[in-house]
């Protein structure tokens, strides 16, 4: 499974330079305390709908790890009209350009209850991300830290609503709901946390809040000579970067402690060094926090005061468990509900069933698949060591789709760490 969605994009939107009658941000058309935005929430990744300069709506991931409003396609922005204002060649680390972006200024942003005025979006050429493959549902695009900056916002992932408050809301601590510093840098909210890990030295780690990862906890070894990977861990793929695939390793750290919040035998990735991992190492952070941590939480994000307050979820207390049968699933795009295996792990109970990467599954306990949810499939593969579980697969020979073989494989779920 995809536990990291990393976004390294170098590039500087200086908003000041297209000259505003206004302030850009978001705000409330009507003036109340406060509005509520619904979301679905796949993997407790936030999907809104937006739609930009009365287009037609669209899903857009909400996410704090990222500075800017993007799009994810030119041929999605060049169908709403959008204009660019310039273009921007992304550079990797080694001084070639891996991606071409454009800037397309002071757009309108329309969340129902919300608005976005003069909203910059960084387009990007191409999707290399590709998010439906591995949340299942399309998504074109992602709001950043413009949502967040000017009012206290909550996120209740229980009920899957956003409430928006109005900016001289919250000056007093809900009842139960506990303050934690935070520290706004570059556009980026980061906490500080203490990791106990399975061996090695306690970390007192600053942690970046990043609501639009799946991961629990990330942690960079190469920021860190203290951080040290546990005896038992899986290699894997954890991520899409600008410089192609992350790979690292999966394993659990005993405790993690967020201002008295102790979270136990936490999943925890281990991304390998990459050409970007200055970026990370100039930040000053030795790793983030994804949803599957701050999915068990309520939170409220509180930029203008430099905190955030949070309170025990109902998930809170729910084990963290990882995929157990060894196959990470993904979603054809922009197609029917079609379902392939991305990737198995060695010496997992699909490896050993001989379930092969790019089968396609046709079923699951004899339920076809256009019946499934990416993330319930996900769920089963999750839920219970020793269960069994029997997949369909179309096998394929080679690009000839016509010529396939279909097999029926069982397997036993086995936790792996």
């Amino acid at each position: 499974m995809l536990l990291r969605i990393v976004i390294l994009l170098f590039f500087c939107l200086l908003q000041s330079a297209d000259g505003y009658a206004q302030i850009p941000g978001f705000y409330m058309k009507e003036e109340k305390h406060k509005v509520d935005l619904p979301f679905y929430a796949s993997n407790n990744l936030i999907i809104i709908t937006v739609s930009i300069n009365d287009n037609y709506p669209v899903n857009f991931l909400v996410d704090t790890g990222v500075r800017a409003n993007i799009l994810f396609s030119k041929n999605l922005g060049d169908a709403m009209g959008l204009e660019y204002s310039r273009q921007l060649n992304l550079v990797g680390a080694d001084g070639t350009a891996s991606l071409v972006a454009f800037v397309s200024a002071t757009n309108h942003l329309d969340l129902g209850p919300i608005e976005g005025l003069f909203q910059n979006l960084l387009v990007l050429e191409k999707d290399f991300l590709e998010l439906e493959t591995v949340i299942g549902v399309p998504v074109y695009g992602i709001i950043g830290y413009e949502f967040f900056k000017n009012n206290p916002v909550k996120v209740d992932y229980d009920k899957g609503i956003i409430s928006f408050y109005e900016p001289d809301a919250m000056k007093w601590r809900p009842l139960f709901y506990k303050k934690i510093p935070i520290a706004i840098e570059n556009h980026k909210p980061y906490i500080s946390a203490k990791v106990r890990q399975q061996s090695g030295p306690v970390l007192d780690a600053k942690l970046l809040i990043d609501t639009g990862a799946n991961h629990g906890l990330l942690l960079n070894k190469e920021t860190s000579d203290q951080i040290t990977l546990p005896e038992l861990f899986i290699e894997t793929e954890l991520g899409q970067s600008l410089g192609g695939e992350l790979f690292g390793f999966v394993g659990r750290v005993k405790d993690l402690n967020i201002s008295g919040f102790h979270l136990q035998n936490v999943l925890t990735s281990y991304p390998e060094e990459t050409p970007f991992s200055f970026v990370i190492e100039e930040s000053g952070r030795q790793g983030s926090l994804g949803s599957e941590v701050l999915g068990r939480m309520k939170l409220i994000f509180d930029y203008p005061r430099g905190r955030m307050l949070i309170h025990r979820g109902e998930k809170y207390y729910a084990p963290f468990e990882y995929d157990m049968s060894g196959i990470s699933v993904k979603k054809v795009p922009n197609d029917e509900n079609r379902i392939y295996v991305g990737q198995v792990r060695d010496n997992s109970p699909a490896s050993k069933a001989g379930i092969l990467e790019f089968d396609e599954i046709l079923s699951i306990n004899k339920i076809p698949i256009f019946i499934w949810e990416l993330s319930d499939i996900i769920k089963l593969f999750r839920s219970e060591e020793g269960k069994e579980i029997e997949i369909e697969v179309r096998r394929y020979d080679g690009m000839d789709l016509e010529k396939y073989e279909d097999l029926i494989f069982r397997i036993n779920l086995k936790k792996q760490i």
